[in-house]
C-alpha cells in the first residue's frame, strides 16, 4: 500500500471549488433516465452520453474527479482514447463504481445488505491496470418503523470497512457511502439521530479494519427530513443538522466530505452545500459527489440529439460551475438565473 499515493489521490479529489461527478448508474439506471428523453439504452448511446459529459469545455475546472460504471471505463472517447486516459490528462480522477448493490438483508424485512465483496481484490486489482485510483461502494440505510436495526447498521459499516481494506491494499482511494436515505415521512431530527448512530458504527469499523484514514473520503447523506414529511425544515436547519453531526462523528484524520444529493433538486442540494461552507471553518472540505444533481439539467438538453450535445455540455459545465461556488461557499440562489 502506498500511502502517499492515497493520500495525494484524497487530497485531489476534495481540491479547493472542485467536486465528483458521478456517472456510475447502472444499465438498468441509465435506462430510465434515458427512458425519460425516450433514447434507447443501448451502449453506443451511452458511450456517447458519457463522453459528452467527461468533455464538457470548462467542467474540469470545478470537477475533480469521475466516477464510472464498468461498462464506462472500457470505454473509448470518438477518437479512441480510453475515457480514464482522457480524465487523467485533462486533470480529473478517473473511478469505478465497485458495489453490486443492495440486496434485503434475510431476517430483517424492509433492510439490506450491500452485496460484491466476493471477488473484489481481483476486480480492484484489474481496474486499477485500467486506471482507476478512487472506487465507490454503497451502504443503504433505510428510516421506518422500527428500522434501522443496529444489526443491519453494523453489517453493512463492516461491509464498508472491509470494501476499503481491499481498495487501499490496491492502491485505490475508497469512497465510503453509508446513506441514509430520504424516502419515508421521517422528520429532521429523526434523520440526524440516525445518521449519527451510522456514522459512528461505520468509523468503528473503520478503525478496527487499520484504514488509513488521510487516504479515504467519506460520502454521506446531508441531514434532510423525509420526502413525505410534513414538517419542511429550512435550508439553514439542514446545514446545521448537519455539520453538526459531521463535527461530531468524523475524524479530522479524514481530508474531505464529498455529499451524494440523495433525491433533492440540483438547485437545493447545491444551496445546502454552500450554506454548510459558509458557516466558518472546518476540520475537512466539504464538496459535492452529485450524479442526478448534476446530470439532470445536460440531460435534458442533450436530450439524445446531436444538435443538443454543446447545449448538454453547457448545462453540465453551469451546474459545475455553481457548485464549485458552494463548495467554497459562495453560492447564492440567485445566480441560477443569470448563470444560465
Amino acid at each position: 500500500m502506498n500511502t502517499e499515493e492515497l493520500r495525494a489521490t484524497a487530497r485531489a479529489l476534495v481540491a479547493k471549488s472542485r467536486g465528483i461527478l458521478a456517472a456510475d448508474e447502472s444499465t438498468s439506471t441509465i435506462k430510465k433516465r434515458f427512458d425519460s428523453i425516450k433514447l434507447e439504452s443501448t451502449e453506443e448511446n451511452r458511450r456517447v452520453y458519457r463522453e459528452m459529459l467527461f468533455t464538457a469545455p470548462g467542467a474540469r475546472e470545478y470537477i475533480s474527479g469521475v466516477i464510472m460504471y464498468d461498462e464506462t471505463l472500457r470505454q473509448k472517447t470518438k477518437d479512441g482514447l480510453p475515457f480514464p486516459a482522457y480524465l487523467a490528462q485533462h486533470g480529473m480522477v478517473p473511478g469505478i463504481k465497485v458495489d453490486m448493490g443492495a440486496k434485503p438483508l434475510p431476517g430483517f424485512p424492509g433492510e439490506t445488505i450491500t452485496e460484491g465483496l466476493d471477488g473484489l481484490r481481483e476486480r480492484l486489482a484489474e481496474y486499477y491496470k485500467l486506471g482507476a485510483r478512487f472506487a465507490k461502494w454503497r451502504a443503504v440505510i433505510d428510516i421506518g418503523s422500527g428500522i434501522p436495526s443496529p444489526y443491519a447498521i453494523d453489517a453493512n459499516a463492516e461491509a464498508l470497512a472491509r470494501y476499503a481494506s481491499l481498495c487501499q491494499e490496491a492502491g485505490i482511494v475508497p469512497i465510503v457511502e453509508p446513506e441514509v436515505l430520504m424516502d419515508g415521512a421521517h422528520t429532521l431530527e429523526r434523520c440526524e439521530d440516525v445518521t449519527n448512530v451510522v456514522l459512528d458504527r461505520v468509523f468503528e469499523h473503520l478503525f478496527a479494519a487499520r484504514i488509513l484514514l488521510e487516504g479515504i473520503v467519506l460520502k454521506p447523506n446531508m441531514v434532510v427530513a423525509g420526502k413525505n414529511c410534513s414538517q419542511k425544515a429550512s435550508p439553514e436547519q439542514v446545514a446545521e443538522a448537519t455539520v453538526r453531526t459531521l463535527k461530531r462523528q468524523v475524524p479530522s484524520a479524514v481530508p474531505g466530505i464529498a455529499f451524494l444529493s440523495g433525491g433533492q433538486s440540483p438547485t437545493e442540494a447545491t444551496l445546502h452545500l454552500s450554506l454548510m461552507n459558509a458557516a466558518g471553518p472546518l476540520p475537512w472540505a466539504l464538496t459535492f459527489s452529485f450524479g442526478r444533481a448534476l446530470q439532470e439539467n445536460a440531460l435534458s438538453a442533450w436530450g439524445g440529439k446531436s444538435t443538443g450535445y454543446s447545449g448538454g455540455q453547457q448545462a453540465l459545465f453551469v451546474r459545475a460551475k455553481l457548485n464549485g461556488l458552494a463548495a467554497a461557499g459562495a453560492y447564492k440562489g440567485s445566480m441560477e438565473s443569470s448563470a444560465a
